[in-house]
């Protein structure tokens, strides 16, 4: 097997989205953390349902109504101001510290990104850190105006980058997507930052479990869906020695 093009999951594998929690505490001191995590999971819900309902809207209005939702649903009042400062996060997203030399560490092949982000959230994301001097494509699911795991969302791989299934390595933390890349026939390797021995001390560390230690248990655990990655990594700076073997 050759591996001519590795594509990269953006959200939560590339760029932390655990990094908005400074912003959402700064606008709501106590409750940043509550936030932070019901924004995630209403906002990956959202693309889900409309992509069974057929009700596309871009992520950009996906990312708005998530969080409009969580602010609502938490009894917490704001205004248009502080609701853009949130927002624009998203577009400043902290790197994964082990991206940049990862990437760079694998320049001899064709380097992309495939997201269910908007063109204009993932270009001006990907521009401000910096990674546009490394990435030969950024792939938007905005053009099948369908969200991943859906497969038609992965078809754009192979019509952007012109490189076939079986000659691609997807990378995602997000066990749904790596599940929906599989099924669809990409090669995949799934980044587990969080393991089941993590997340038995986090459970057994606070009688009350926080926040982002649920969020764990919801969105960072493989999921029971008849597939499996090919690989299993722990950070991006696996990548290099994984493809040089």
């Amino acid at each position: 097997m050759t591996i001519k093009a590795v594509v990269f999951d953006a959200y939560g594998t590339l760029y932390d989205v655990q990094s908005v929690a400074d912003v959402t505490e700064e606008a709501f001191p106590g409750y940043g953390g509550i936030i932070t995590q019901i924004w995630r999971i209403k906002q990956l819900e959202y693309t889900w349902l409309r992509s069974l309902m057929r009700r596309y809207e871009d992520f950009s209005v996906v990312t708005r109504d998530a969080l409009a939702y969580t602010l609502g649903s938490l009894g917490l009042e704001y205004d248009d101001e502080t609701f853009a400062r949130i927002i624009d996060k998203y577009l400043h997203l902290d790197l994964y510290p082990d991206a940049l030399a990862a990437l760079s560490a694998m320049k001899d092949r064709k380097l992309a990104i495939l997201s269910n982000g908007s063109p204009d959230m993932l270009n001006a994301l990907v521009r401000n850190s910096g990674l546009d001097l490394l990435l030969d494509a950024v792939i938007s699911v905005d053009a099948k105006k369908s969200f991943k795991p859906s497969p038609e969302a992965y078809m754009l791989i192979e019509e952007v980058l012109h490189v076939p299934p079986a000659e691609v390595l997807f990378i995602s933390s997000n066990p749904w997507d790596a599940c929906g890349a599989k099924a669809f026939g990409l090669n995949v390797a799934w980044i587990e930052r969080v393991t089941p021995e993590k997340m038995a001390l986090a459970c057994l560390e606070s009688e009350t479990l926080p926040p982002l230690t649920m969020f764990w248990a919801l969105r960072t655990q493989m999921d029971e869906l008849g597939v499996v990655p090919d690989h299993r990594i722990h950070g991006l700076a696996e990548l290099p020695a994984l493809l040089s073997a």
